[in-house]
């Protein structure tokens, strides 16, 4: 297969592009990143630039640079992981969730047809569903209450695939998981956050009265996930991906501080922010029972896992901290005399 991953320098779609390669060795990967604040070359450091994976610097949202990239690479498929992501700036300006998350799409997808690629896989996000309450589960079928515009945004993709296939018969698939954790996550996420301030002897501030509750689920068991909707998912179908492990922020905050060796006295509870859903949980039974997709990482031996990779690896965090990871296209660039 030759394959294009958009947003293919980002935590989760680095991750996805590492395994792909290592599962699938014969597999031609086109990467495509922007490079925006969140994606970062060095999460690709390992993999990218030989013949099987190779890197394209470019922006979702320009229909010229797309045509180009789809023109050399003629990929049998396309995966969407390119997005902004991040709640907190989504309520500072919308403005960029909007174009980046609706218009990319949209772009991606006319390159995509344009091309006749074979399969379209976007990937999205459980709060399209909104908030649930002390009981039930995200359905397939659930209704798309989005409460932030990060959140609207990721909806309005979705529709979008959704009309492509209804429209024009376009390939879409569409993939709705739960929260993820593992490695080269950005450290403004809860868990890297936590970590790399109780490394630094500082408080972590906990919203409202933490109980809000999340599905976790390990990066790895998003990419197995997600290639077996690549492969095996129905066209015009969406597939819920769960890890089957809700826990309130506390829950999660305790942990950390148990594992970093540090006691309650580092927590500190701040405001909450405005429109924070209180809990989100998948029904994942869709995908496994068409695909029969199972998560394998036990909760709690990833974490502790994540953790140490966040200890081991403080070079990497520190420099997105330091804003010296934004220098390593430029760095990687040169070092390959491209």
């Amino acid at each position: 297969m030759k394959l294009l991953v958009t947003g293919a320098a980002g935590f989760i779609g680095s991750n996805f592009v590492r395994y792909a390669m290592k599962v699938h060795p014969d597999w031609e990967i086109a990467v495509v990143d922007k490079l925006t604040y969140a994606g970062n070359l060095a999460n690709l450091e390992d993999v990218a630039g030989g013949p099987k994976c190779r890197f394209h610097r470019a922006d979702i949202c320009d229909a010229e640079g797309m045509d180009r990239i789809f023109s050399s690479e003629r990929p049998d498929a396309v995966i969407n992981f390119a997005a902004e992501t991040h709640v907190d700036r989504s309520i500072d300006d919308p403005s960029l969730f909007l174009k980046t998350n609706i218009v990319g799409t949209q772009t991606l997808m006319d390159a995509s047809r344009k091309a006749g690629v074979d399969r379209y896989l976007q990937i999205s996000t459980d709060e399209v569903y909104g908030s649930l309450g002390a009981t039930g589960l995200f359905t397939e079928e659930s209704p798309l209450k989005p409460n932030s515009p990060y959140a609207a945004s990721k909806t309005s993709a979705d529709l979008l695939a959704r009309a492509y296939f209804k429209t024009y018969g376009f390939p879409t698939l569409v993939t709705r998981c739960s929260n993820n954790y593992g490695p080269y996550q950005f450290p403004e996420k809860l868990i890297p956050f936590f970590v790399t301030l109780l490394h630094e002897g500082k408080q972590v501030p906990v919203y409202g009265d933490g109980m809000n509750v999340r599905d976790w689920i390990h990066v790895d068991d998003h990419s197995r996930a997600v290639e077996a909707v690549l492969l095996r998912g129905r066209p015009g179908g969406i597939y819920n991906i769960g890890g089957g492990n809700e826990r309130t922020n506390i829950e999660i905050t305790k942990f950390l501080i148990e594992a970093m060796g540090k006691d309650a006295s580092v927590m500190k509870f701040v405001p909450d922010r405005p429109g924070h859903d209180r809990r989100y949980a998948i029904d994942d039974t869709r995908i496994r029972a068409e695909l029969g997709v199972v998560p394998q990482v036990p909760f709690q031996e990833g974490l502790a896992a994540t953790v140490r990779w966040y200890l081991d690896n403080e070079s990497w965090w520190q420099a997105v901290r330091s804003g010296d990871y934004l220098n390593f296209y430029d760095r990687w660039y040169s070092k390959a005399g491209r």
